[in-house]
Formats: C-alpha cells, structure tokens, sequence
C-alpha cells in the first residue's frame, strides 16, 4: 500500500492558499504570505527538498496541476520529479490538456482510482498546492500522512485546509517536529486508523 502524503504550508487558522502569491485564481489581501515578514532559514524548509527526492509520484487537482505544469518542468529545483509519474484527480481535465516534457502523466477521474492507485506498488505518492483536493481526499480517508510548515501568522482569508463537512473525528499522530528561530513550526502527522 503506498502512503498519500498532503503537503503544505499553513497559517495559524488553516489557510494554505496562494503561499507564493501571484496566482490570479486566488487573489486575496494576503497572497505572498510565506514570504512577508518571516526570516528565511533553509532548514525551515528542508522538509520540501527531501520530500520531493523520495517522492514516487505526484499529485494535483486540476487547477494546481494548471498552475504548476507549465512551470515546474523547467525548473532546477523541481528535477527530481520531472520524471516520476503524475496524477490529476479531475472530472473535466481533457488528456490533450497534459503537459509535453513532465514525465509520465494520468488523469485520474474519481476516488476509487485514487483508491486503487493507493493499493498498488511504488514509493509514496505527493500532494502539493490543491487545496480543495486535499480537502475532499481527508473528507474520504484517503490522506495517510501530513507534511506541514505552520507559520505563525493568522490570516483570516484565503483557501482552508480542512473542510467544513460534519464528518467523524480523525485522530493524528505526530511523527516529527521542530520549531524554526523564524517561528515556523514544522510538523509530520501520520493519520491513526
């Protein structure tokens, strides 16, 4: 069974939404965020590059896998992936839409194919950015474990990170943690079943 890993940067009150800025589906007063008024220390951050590296497939909902698809490839610091398999969980994704150049991809059209993805053989599969599929993939027990840098900032816009849906109590179990001198506290939960 291979673990589907939720990764994100969050504020204090759950939004995880447009950390870089700039990206015109998600306008808001706070875009940016991860970058305003926060030290930057590598070591906050390594949790991304080693994630990455022993990454055995990604993970997008459609509108992340728009973002990001077109960019990442040729990007140095993203190499590692550029050959792993991706996934896109979409219902409206064409496979004409898919990206030339970005290594084996597949569009999945449901949660039973994230399912069976899940069950099948190879290393651990990432989800970046996609707010609301990582939403609904916690909503169906899907997530096995969380990677997040929580920031030490509340800021009261923006996409959250967990959904609304009146649904029974999940219990987490932190696996790693560390406190950066910036204030970002990094966190690895593994989900209790």
């Amino acid at each position: 069974m291979r673990t589907l890993i939720y990764s994100a940067f969050v504020s204090i009150d759950g939004v995880v939404d447009s950390p870089g800025g700039g990206i015109a589906s998600e306008p808001h007063r706070s875009g940016g965020w991860t970058f305003q008024d926060i030290e930057f220390l590598p070591d906050a951050y390594a949790i991304k590059g080693s994630e990455m590296e022993e990454a055995g497939a990604m993970m997008f909902g459609r509108r992340s896998y728009e973002a990001f698809g077109p960019i990442w490839p040729g990007i140095e610091e993203f190499a590692a992936i550029k050959e792993i398999p991706k996934y896109v969980v979409s219902t409206t994704l064409g496979d004409d839409a898919l990206v030339e150049g970005w290594g084996p991809q597949t569009v999945l059209r449901s949660f039973d194919d994230v399912k069976a993805l899940k069950e099948g053989d190879g290393g651990p599969i990432l989800v970046a950015g996609s707010a609301e599929l990582a939403r609904n993939l916690s909503d169906a027990g899907l997530i096995d474990r969380y990677h997040l840098l929580v920031f030490p900032v509340v800021l009261g816009a923006g996409k959250r990170m967990w959904s609304e849906t009146d649904k029974d109590k999940q219990r987490l179990k932190v696996v790693e943690s560390e406190t950066y001198a910036n204030g970002i506290i990094k966190v690895v939960y593994d989900v209790v079943r």
